[in-house]
């Protein structure tokens, strides 16, 4: 037999061909078609840097990848902010809506120095000495009056819960109490009934008190009217004070810890520092700008609250708080976060919202009606749920997709109405969010989710998930929390009570949280003066009480 050229095992016909062809057109289509992460998986797969040495049954200490271990933390988000005041940016003049009020930031700078002026006068206040409780609900004028009491140097107090009312009143009776008019009857009834009527009072009321509250004010209390304060400061030159200094106290928050009454103190520092860690949660491509709209779940009394409402400022957004942020009711109302508090953001006249600072709660409630609305279609839904769940395992979520304008768009747009589409990250926080939650959220809102853990004594997140982090780890039941991610961009973390022979043997370590940085106020209890706190130094860890466990990539996860 003749032996066989190469050529002949090479030959082909046009079926041979056109097969090739189609093979390799389908393997380019796959390729090019496959979605690529939208992070590279090498920051997924360190995002703290840790210290080479740590002290024996401790872990060592974690800084954000970000910010490493050698930089200088963020202290505040622009050069020029070194105070509350100087969040209302003078070469930012365009009208945003707060709440309900459309203000630009030259007018909201003249309100704020017109209610200095008219709190000083009318109500007797002395800068440096006197101190007024915020008993007040989230509106513009909490706003005012903060930024108006700082300016000159005029500490407030705030709650956490309305239950902190009585103890604060016995341990650190104000000069003033600035509170809305529906809360004025609780109030009084408060005074009277908890033996303070001995000390005279001055109440600012914010909104109209009913004629029955008015005429039920003792001899030794003095009340006044929000709209007189800022007229009598329109009339008269404004009063200046000496500009405070960044390290001085501004507000003390009291909350409740398990332990009795603390108060949290924070000086300017630590809410510039707040609000510059807020806006580092967002990548530089999609950072907040004055295009977007905040909506806030969590308080203004709270430091993190408080912080949220300072980045709205300091950007130039409309900010609005949900119903369920509300602390003080007149009855014993139930609070729950569930759809019908998102939707109370519309009684507002702001635009759509683009960024939701929310709690679990309201996470929960929201994906369980979004799915329940694309299950509706129920084929379409099939391929559309398989679809966007193999985007999220490659890394990649979008809400251009075919299957959102055929399945999820609709969806959204059922359960939370016009301005579905506009939500472009949600931030959770103040509670555990289960793992299980997270993938479904990511299907169903089709946006970065950052899951965060809070404390009081932070005005901002201690722990933030990257917002590009769409990993999704086995879970051992459905309540287990999902991952908080590293410690804020100026904040360190380590646990203490570890286990040496485990983190030695190469296990993840496992304790009590620790935190220190710009951020993190003094904690003090109710014997403690806050006047003098600026004169101390604090470079101590403090205890969040809170329980953790840092895992490889250097993300922590709350214990339970």
């Amino acid at each position: 037999m003749a032996s066989k050229n190469v050529s002949d095992y090479l030959a082909t016909d046009d079926l041979t061909i056109l097969l090739g062809l189609i093979a390799a057109t389908v393997f380019l289509l796959q390729t090019f078609n496959k979605p690529q992460p939208l992070v590279h998986p090498i920051l997924l797969g360190r995002q703290s840097d840790v210290a080479r040495v740590r002290n024996p049954s401790e872990s060592a200490v974690y800084r954000n990848y970000g910010t490493g271990l050698i930089s200088r933390f963020p202290l505040r988000p622009g050069k020029d902010v070194h105070i509350l005041a100087d969040f209302v940016r003078s070469d930012q003049d365009l009208p945003r809506t707060l709440w309900g009020t459309k203000i630009s930031n030259s007018a909201l700078q003249d309100r704020v120095a017109a209610a200095g002026t008219g709190l000083i006068r009318l109500a007797g206040l002395q800068p440096g000495e006197s101190n007024v409780l915020l008993f007040l609900n989230d509106c513009i004028e909490f706003l005012i009056s903060d930024l108006a009491l700082a300016s000159h140097s005029i500490p407030s107090f705030t709650l956490t819960a309305s239950n902190l009312l009585s103890q604060v009143l016995e341990s650190h009776p104000p000069s003033t109490i600035i509170t809305n008019g529906e809360l004025l009857p609780s109030l009084l009834e408060l005074i009277y009934d908890g033996g303070h009527n001995t000390q005279k009072y001055t109440i600012v009321v914010v909104g109209e008190p009913s004629a029955r509250a008015m005429a039920s004010v003792a001899s030794k209390i003095k009340v006044l009217r929000w709209e007189d304060v800022e007229r009598e400061g329109n009339k008269v030159e404004k009063i200046l004070s000496p500009i405070p200094k960044p390290q001085d106290v501004f507000t003390v928050s009291f909350y409740d810890n398990g332990n009795g009454l603390q108060g949290a103190q924070f000086s300017h520092a630590n809410l510039t520092a707040g609000v510059a860690a807020i806006n580092s949660m967002f990548p530089a491509a999609q950072a907040l700008s004055r295009l977007d709209t905040i909506v806030s779940g969590h308080s203004l009394s709270t430091a993190y609250g408080r912080a949220i409402a300072y980045s709205a400022i300091y950007e130039g957004t409309s900010f609005a708080t949900l119903a369920s942020s509300k602390l003080f009711h007149v009855d014993e109302a139930t609070v729950k976060h569930d759809i019908a508090d998102l939707l109370s953001i519309k009684k507002f006249p702001i635009p759509s919202p683009t960024i939701l600072f929310i709690k679990p709660g309201h996470l929960e409630q929201l994906v369980d009606a979004i799915l329940r609305e694309a299950k509706k279609s129920f084929i379409l839904n099939t391929f559309a749920w398989r679809h966007k769940l193999a985007g999220i395992s490659e890394g990649f979520v979008t809400k251009d997709s075919l299957w959102d304008r055929l399945v999820y768009d609709g969806a959204r747009a059922r359960v939370i109405g016009e301005g579905a589409g506009t939500v472009r990250a949600v931030v959770v926080g103040e509670g555990p969010l289960p793992a299980t939650v997270l993938t479904p959220a990511r299907v169903a809102l089709s946006c970065p989710i950052i899951n965060t853990y809070t404390h009081p004594l932070v005005p901002a997140p201690v722990l933030a998930s990257h917002p590009l982090d769409l990993q999704a780890f086995p879970t051992s039941n459905e309540k287990e929390p999902a991952a908080s991610g590293p410690p804020s961009v100026n904040v360190e973390a380590k646990v203490v009570g570890v286990s040496d022979e485990v983190i030695e043997a190469g296990g993840d370590p496992e304790g009590l949280l620790l935190i220190r940085g710009p951020p993190v106020g003094r904690q003090g209890g109710v014997e403690e003066s806050y006047v003098d706190v600026r004169k101390l130094e604090d470079d101590g860890w403090v205890a969040t009480g809170a329980r953790a466990r840092i895992q490889t990539n250097g993300a922590f996860k709350l214990l339970l």
